[in-house]
């Protein structure tokens, strides 16, 4: 049901942690940090606005601001544009990939397109009734008998802000020359499976480079508790998406949610970190788009480094990610950390 919140709080008036497998005394168990990386990494500043302290993050528009490139040239400039009529992300793109081809076996680099999704039915219930009580008690239903927000659907105003995104990358891809990402990953939740379909399935994008998103269980929102963020089945999704892909060893039944724990921010970082691994580890594209949450955003930014950006609904942030790998041994093929054992490393390539 997609809602506008005049016709949400309408219906109002007319209404009468994780921690899989422990105790819920042991959830804070469930990350142990010293175990979560064999990538360090880095976040290259100076690169989009969005990493100055400088940039307010509440009033700061992706779509007015060419995603926050910011214009500067790149030591590859003179060689690859000596007569200056290439476009800003065209240089800025060659940088990047020069970055990889220079950098030694056990470092890489690659750009995030991390996208939050658009305006669910939770965003404003949660408004409605004030964080506080929101926490208290009615994050815990599914909804009222009228709505239910139990994964929830997007609002009539998300839907907009997910046809906003599409006309950004329409318009950027053609006129800016952007380059498409070359991997889609998305969260499991329905308000992301469905900011992506809006965002990118009737893009005209490149033959080598088209929407075939995965879906990955770590890029979902805090675990635990709030019934918003408690996934529907594998079966529910991919009959509703069918083009979508889930990720190998993707559960039928959402064995991470659980009522009475809620996932700390120390663990919520540990889980992004791990997904980032997952990533440099096995996908090769070098520009990729993440469509997930205010708070997974929030831990993969903490996990790189990258300075506090509260992403509003439907927006973008793009940021440029050196991952090292601890000791040399990932990005050399050998065996990882017990949770990585047997995961292919390979260097980046494009797309």
């Amino acid at each position: 049901m997609n809602l506008s919140i005049l016709t949400f709080v309408c219906l109002l008036l007319a209404s009468p942690r994780f921690c899989l497998g422990l105790n819920e005394g042991d959830a804070t168990q469930i990350f142990p940090v010293d175990r979560v990386a064999p990538f360090k990494f880095t976040i290259i500043g100076g690169v989009f606005l969005q990493d100055d302290p400088a940039t307010n993050d509440t009033s700061f528009e992706y779509t007015r601001t060419n995603l926050g490139l910011i214009d500067r040239p790149y030591p590859t400039d003179p060689e690859f544009d000596p007569e200056h009529k290439k476009t800003q992300w065209q240089r800025f793109e060659h940088y990047v990939h020069t970055l990889n081809d220079g950098s030694p076996r056990d470092v890489a680099y690659k750009v995030f397109f991390i996208g939050r999704h658009g305006q669910g039915v939770h965003n404003i219930a949660e408004s409605y009734y004030g964080t506080p009580e929101w926490d208290r008690h009615w994050s815990k239903l599914d909804g009222i008998p009228e709505v239910t927000w139990a994964d929830p659907e997007l609002t009539e105003l998300g839907i907009l802000q997910a046809v906003g995104a599409r006309n950004f990358w329409a318009s950027a891809l053609t006129n800016a020359s952007i380059p498409a990402p070359g991997a889609y990953f998305v969260s499991p939740l329905i308000r992301c499976l469905e900011t992506a379909r809006l965002t990118f399935g009737a893009l005209d994008l490149p033959r080598d480079r088209p929407f075939k998103p995965v879906v990955k269980e770590l890029l979902r929102e805090v675990l635990g508790v709030h019934t918003c963020d408690r996934r529907s089945s594998l079966s529910t999704i991919l009959e509703r998406y069918p083009d979508y892909t889930a990720e190998k060893g993707f559960t039928e039944e959402d064995e991470l949610w659980r009522p009475d724990v809620r996932e700390t921010d120390e663990e919520m970082t540990a889980r992004l970190t791990k997904f980032l691994n997952d990533v440099f580890c096995k996908e090769r594209a070098i520009f990729v788009s993440l469509t997930g949450h205010g708070g997974s955003t929030a831990a993969i930014l903490r996990a790189v480094g990258h300075r506090v950006f509260r992403l509003q609904t439907g927006a973008v942030l793009p940021v440029l990610v050196e991952a090292e790998s601890v000791g040399g041994f990932a990005a050399r093929g050998k065996e990882g950390p017990e949770f990585f054992e047997g995961w292919p490393v390979v260097k980046a390539w494009s797309p």
